[in-house]
């Protein structure tokens, strides 16, 4: 019998969670290791200093719940002339992008409250446990895979800004490439802390203090107030109903959810049950980018018929014819489901002392600062596009799943859930479909495998529309499992950002 199966971003997340389940443990005991793990494994996107969400499903107690742990804005903003703030410019080849790091950039984060809560409402082994496999990988080492040598590549300036971070990350001067041993003892001295001292470690403990005095001699915006002030909030999912499929979504203040609810709601007006074309598909996303500039996220809002309506009367008038996240998800065979997504920007490119992890710099992402920055209101949660989802399918499957990508990490997640729920397709086979994107600027970006007469038509639609010739990490990187009814497992990683799956038997 099988007890469960993750997918996850990278052998080690992934490995992490199963050793979890097959020491008897639950989906949220595992999300919970692999996610520490992925603080290794993938530092990039997932570090103790960093946030996310949890979506689960646990039928022993209030069945869906979302548990909201990403950053909040620091209490108290100090004066622009004593901050420290910059940019530093990052090279992605055919482009360059100026990344905003420093002290002054990270928000007070939520990563450890969240992990310890979560375990506190559905935990079923001991802390201590679920730290272990994390802190081995730390002190004996993962092996780099394609994708984080790539995001090494990319980051160098903000990994190899300091010596000590750069001894981890790119030692001798060169970052860390596919195949190369990640070794962090830094980190794995603080999560052996972390497993005798509990989550005050991180508040009024030696890595708080640090954090607090780090912040206040060299320009950040945390104090002690932001980190013991810090809360997680357990929030009621926003549920969706499509072609008779429950989308259990992010709520506000996350701005995923009530635009994917959206997106499905005017895909079944426009489509009915059958499956959408891609110029709906891509119509759709163009009508969501102008709902949500025209009238935001509240879910109330872009639930009323008179908008729906609209944004359906400006669609039919046609004719009709990476940033920083990282995703685990897991189930259980008693039925329980964790899917988790975490950030950390791209980290503020200062090691927390000698503790071996960056804060986040979620105060310089200009996707989550949109008025600019320096602008941000004090003591708030902020907003993200992250969005951990649970499906429930009308043939009795309970599927879980989450994606990387930014901006377009809501288009990935709509367009799995319409290959599963409209198409009838396998999960794996739903994951790896082409995927297509839509900018709110209009600008279309699409895989190439979507076939020479649906391009053609998406390119009558959208003359501008660049082809990717190959699946490619910006479309996301969906991780999904699911259980059927009859207690069939299936997984399937995301082969555009390495992912990997594990069924523990």
């Amino acid at each position: 019998m099988t007890k469960g199966i993750v997918a996850a971003g990278h052998e080690a997340t992934a490995g992490a969670a199963a050793e979890i389940l097959g020491s008897g443990g639950n989906a949220f005991d595992a999300a919970i290791a692999g996610l520490f793990a992925a603080c290794i494994a993938e530092p990039v996107l997932a570090s103790p200093g960093g946030g996310g969400f949890l979506m689960g499903h646990d039928p022993d107690a209030d069945g869906d719940v979302l548990y909201d742990f990403f950053v909040d804005t620091p209490r108290r903003k100090r004066q622009p002339q004593d901050v420290q703030f910059f940019g530093v410019e990052v090279d992605f080849g055919p482009a360059k992008q100026e990344f905003h790091v420093g002290l002054g950039a990270a928000a007070t984060p939520g990563f450890i409250p969240g992990l310890f809560a979560i375990h506190r409402a559905h935990g079923s082994l001991a802390m201590s446990d679920l730290v272990g496999p994390a802190i081995r990988a730390a002190r004996d080492g993962v092996i780099v895979n394609a994708f984080q040598g790539y995001l090494f590549s990319i980051t160098a300036p903000i990994y190899a800004l300091r010596p000590d971070s750069a001894a981890v990350f790119a030692p001798g001067g060169i970052p860390l490439r596919e195949g190369d041993e990640l070794r962090n003892p830094l980190l794995a001295e603080t999560l052996s802390l972390l497993a005798t001292q509990g989550e005050l470690l991180f508040r009024d403990g030696e890595v708080g203090r640090e954090i607090i005095r780090q912040s206040a001699n060299s320009g950040g915006h945390i104090d002690a107030a932001d980190l013991a002030g810090y809360q997680v909030e357990r929030r009621a999912p926003l549920v969706t109903r499509h072609n008779g499929a429950d989308v259990v979504l992010n709520p506000a203040p996350a701005a995923s959810g009530p635009l994917i609810a959206f997106s499905l709601r005017l895909l079944e007006s426009l489509a009915g049950n059958r499956p959408p074309t891609i110029t709906q598909l891509a119509d759709v996303m163009e009508q969501t980018n102008e709902a949500r500039r025209t009238h935001g996220t509240t879910p109330e809002r872009l639930k009323d018929a008179d908008i729906l309506a609209a944004h359906l009367a400006e669609i039919s008038g046609r004719a009709q014819a990476y940033r920083g996240t990282t995703h685990i998800s897991v189930i259980d065979s008693d039925g329980r489901a964790a899917a988790a997504t975490v950030s950390n920007g791209e980290g503020n490119g200062f090691f927390v002392g000698p503790y071996g992890f960056m804060l986040n710099n979620m105060l310089g992402e200009e996707d989550l600062n949109p008025d600019g920055f320096g602008l941000w209101n004090p003591g708030e949660r902020m907003s993200s596009m992250m969005a951990p989802t649970i499906i429930r399918t009308v043939d009795g499957r309970l599927i879980a799943l989450g994606s990387g990508g930014s901006n377009r990490i809501r288009t990935a997640i709509l367009q799995v859930a319409i290959n599963m729920i409209d198409r009838g397709m396998r999960l794996a086979d739903a994951v790896k479909a082409p995927r297509l994107h839509v900018e709110k600027c209009g600008t279309a970006s699409y895989e190439e495998q979507f076939g020479t007469e649906a391009i053609s038509a998406l390119r009558t639609a959208f003359p501008d529309a660049r082809a990717w010739p190959e699946p490619n990490m910006f479309f996301g990187g969906v991780h999904a499992v699911a259980l059927a009814r009859n207690g069939i497992m299936a997984g399937a990683g995301d082969p555009r950002r390495a992912g990997v799956v594990v069924a523990v038997e």
